[in-house]
């Protein structure tokens, strides 16, 4: 009697503190456990946009936040016509932020990824409720990134390639760039899902090598476009021993729905679980708007689909149309979940919400809006 009462209160303590979350040793999990993830990550007060630009034609998209020293950095993405450029902002409180400039602009020189270059920091510490700090690899850190040639809004073929910056050197610099893509369209890998483009890569550094290597990027791409109703995002995974060379999982694509897009997955490891945080967008059929929901997975391959609510969704002026592309943490008891929030005006800026109430945001579209001509 005295050790059954003891088995029990253990794994009472393991679930409550996030320690375990019941392994069954099927690929599927349990609904009472994705229940309880949804409770651990859900974010009800939407504190609003942290960062947009002056010139509000300039889409602000996709955050990527971690730390480094006493600090929190954010980068995220500027479209302004021509294509995509890296920038970076930094803030001591996760809620206000100074912008610091670009760290993957426009390159002078014509190469594969001269209009395009939309970078996503790799190897942030990825435990759930941990330090986020940004990781070193060969004393370097890392960013992957998807960029083309041709000017536009995500035009041409797109590929993904790496940059790097010395860990001596601030952040707030231009990254070095390798010269050549490291994944392509067109690899003898490639599938078919993705034979157009590559979109937003996102790599953990797996210290135990489960998978065999200890560096695995989760990324999404689209196929055939020759109708829109072709149009179709999933999400693949690739692991590497050098963060140089990659290898497409044979399983691919691992996450994926019958309609829209299916995209800009991060991971991060509660307890013995994983939880893939990503967006979703007009599925199912006949869904208009863009979405952020989550996944979970005990060996990195296999995932099982949150059935519930959203995590995300439009419901404010400055997120009606699209509210998407997450990046989650925990901080000092408070999950914060930032997206990109977008509005009837297809402007776009960064938003977040909380799971503590943190008040309200002063910035909104509607101000800064009334300093464009139109």
């Amino acid at each position: 009697m005295f050790r059954q009462l003891l088995i029990f209160i253990l794994v009472s303590i393991g679930l409550s503190t996030g320690h375990s979350y019941g392994q069954t040793g099927s690929d599927t999990i349990p609904d009472s456990v994705m229940k309880r993830v949804y409770e651990e990550v859900k974010t009800p007060f939407k504190y609003g946009l942290v960062m947009v630009h002056e010139d509000t034609s300039n889409m602000v998209d996709c955050p990527t936040v971690f730390r480094k020293g006493d600090l929190w950095y954010m980068t995220y993405l500027i479209f302004n016509g021509r294509g995509y450029e890296t920038w970076l902002a930094q803030s001591a409180d996760l809620l206000n932020w100074e912008k610091l400039g670009p760290v993957l602009p426009f390159t002078s020189e014509e190469r594969w990824d001269w209009n395009q270059a939309a970078g996503y920091p790799a190897l942030v510490e990825h435990e759930w409720g941990g330090t986020y700090e940004l990781q070193s690899y060969d004393s370097k850190y890392w960013m992957s990134y998807f960029g083309g040639s041709t000017q536009g809004y995500e035009r041409g073929t797109l590929s993904i390639g790496m940059a790097h910056t010395d860990t001596t050197l601030p952040l707030q610099h231009e990254w070095m760039r390798h010269q050549e893509p490291l994944m392509r369209t067109t690899d003898a890998d490639a599938g078919f899902w993705e034979r157009k483009k590559l979109y937003k890569s996102s790599v953990i550094w797996d210290k135990t090598e489960q998978l065999g290597k200890p560096f695995i990027m989760y990324y999404n791409a689209v196929g055939d476009t020759s109708s829109f109703k072709s149009w179709i995002e999933r999400i693949g995974m690739a692991t590497s021993s050098d963060m140089l060379h990659w290898e497409r999982y044979a399983g691919n694509p691992i996450l994926a729905h019958e309609t829209g897009l299916t995209g800009d997955a991060v991971v991060q490891k509660m307890g013995d679980l994983y939880v893939m945080f990503y967006y979703g967008a007009f599925w199912p059929e006949g869904r208009k708007d863009a979405f952020n929901r989550f996944a979970c997975s005990y060996d990195l391959v296999h995932w099982t689909d949150w059935a519930g609510e959203d995590l995300i969704r439009s419901s404010e002026p400055y997120d009606i149309k699209y509210a998407h592309k997450p990046c989650v943490v925990k901080w000092k008891g408070t999950v914060y979940h930032f997206y990109s929030a977008v509005n009837e005006l297809e402007q776009r800026g960064i938003a977040v919400a909380t799971s503590t109430d943190k008040g309200k945001s002063s910035l909104n579209f509607q101000k800064i809006s009334k300093k464009l001509k139109r």
